[in-house]
């Protein structure tokens, strides 16, 4: 696919609340082309790229605790849209801030009002997740039982996303199957297009060491299993995963496994009688497991999560039918077996057999078993890990694919044609 030229010097504006988001590689390449002015927009200061102005507009207030609770995340919202769109007032008055195309994640309200002060510029927004009562997250756990409370609330939650797509001239989803919770009239002005994986620096490398905070050291080769997630949580299949490991640990007792996240909740409830899930879980199955085999990592830096991936004989990856894991990719290009969720975030990514393997979410002794499968014959599944990383440099790479069909697609959005012909199936 040919890129697309812009007739005049382009001005970008990238807004995300926890800039730069899915933006890493798009604003600062933007940047990089000649005659393109960008600005990027975020609640946190710190954040620095060659020929990216970044400007910070702090924490706005939140909801008030007197509002309808199904509201208060709109009110939540509505309040950060303001907050935004009084400081985008005063870097257009005072400092020239003219955008042709804004590129924005309006998940947490910083869309709302963009147009009201920029009513010119085209507007490129990525949606990330539309809330729906059944097919996807809500009701899939069987145990939980979907109350008209939580179908109601759900639906409210689609408010901040629905005034936004009022203001968005196209928009952008990471996965198929993300794409397909959308409305069909919303779909008709969206595009399948990931962030991109970096596979020049997501690849095997021989010879990587994973080193615990505690000092312990694994190699490839080692007996070690992996689990990665922003926060030990159900909808990331924690508590799945702790049972699957009891039965492993029981089979071989050689077995390592480092678990990697933090103790906060990203989505769903909170546990109830703990603090957290890892304590919950932890508490329930207390006496079915060998702790000194399992190390929790915490939150780990991005480099050491990818000598992880190298080392580990098989990095499992469970989610609800929720937004795919970065990281999930990630382990893939760094040539790891992964023993996934048959649901369909992760489906669309690995087809079984070829690409990894996949087990059903809530049968901790299958998921036990096909890792026990791994282990036992390493390079009888190799191929796995090698097919992997060649479908990831195949659909998901960022210098190759990703990251020209991004550019191409801001400046023919900013220019207002139509966007190139998505190639997914």
């Amino acid at each position: 696919m040919s890129a697309f030229t812009p007739r005049r010097p382009l001005r970008a504006l990238f807004v995300h609340q926890n800039f730069p988001g899915q933006y890493a590689h798009l604003a600062p390449a933007l940047a990089q082309r000649q005659g393109v002015q960008v600005w990027g927009v975020g609640e946190k200061e710190g954040y620095a790229a060659p020929g990216v102005r970044y400007v910070a507009y702090g924490a706005p207030r939140g909801a008030g605790e007197q509002t309808h609770r199904y509201l208060r995340p709109f009110e939540a919202a509505t309040r950060r849209g303001q907050h935004i769109a009084n400081r985008l007032v005063q870097l257009r008055d005072k400092e020239g801030l003219n955008p042709d195309i804004i590129v924005c994640h309006p998940g947490w309200g910083d869309g709302l009002f963009l147009k009201d002060v920029f009513p010119r510029a085209r507007t490129l927004f990525y949606w990330e997740f539309y809330y729906n009562s059944h097919g996807q997250d809500l009701g899939f756990d069987p145990a939980q039982q979907v109350s008209l409370d939580d179908a109601a609330r759900v639906r409210t939650l689609n408010a901040t996303q629905l005034v936004s797509l009022q203001g968005a001239d196209w928009g952008v989803s990471p996965t198929r199957w993300q794409r397909s919770r959308y409305p069909a009239w919303a779909r008709a002005r969206i595009t399948c297009l990931h962030e991109g994986v970096d596979t020049a620096r997501c690849a095997p490398r021989a010879g990587a060491v994973f080193r615990t905070p505690e000092g312990r050291e694994f190699r490839q080769g080692d007996p070690v299993i992996s689990y990665v997630a922003r926060n030990l949580e159900p909808y990331r299949g924690f508590p799945s995963f702790m049972k699957a490991l009891a039965l492993m640990q029981r089979e071989r007792p050689d077995l390592h496994a480092v678990v990697v996240g933090g103790n906060e909740v990203s989505y769903g409830r909170k546990p109830e009688g703990a603090p957290d899930w890892k304590t919950k879980v932890l508490a329930e199955m207390e006496g079915q497991l060998d702790l000194s085999r399992i190390h929790f990592t915490g939150r780990v830096a991005h480099d050491a999560l990818h000598d992880l991936f190298r080392v580990t004989r098989a990095h499992v990856y469970l989610t609800y039918p929720f937004v795919l894991s970065w990281s999930m990719l990630e382990s893939m290009a760094c040539g790891a077996v992964v023993v996934g969720s048959d649901t369909p975030p992760v489906a669309e990514a690995i087809t079984h057999g070829e690409t990894g393997l996949l087990v059903p979410f809530f049968e901790p002794e299958r998921l036990a078993a096909t890792v026990l499968g791994v282990l036992a014959d390493p390079e009888g599944h190799r191929h796995l890990g090698e097919a992997a990383r060649a479908s990831v440099i195949a659909r998901y790479d960022l210098a190759r694919i990703c990251l020209p069909r991004q550019l191409d697609l801001v400046e023919r959005v900013a220019a207002g044609l139509d966007p190139a012909p998505d190639p997914e199936p």
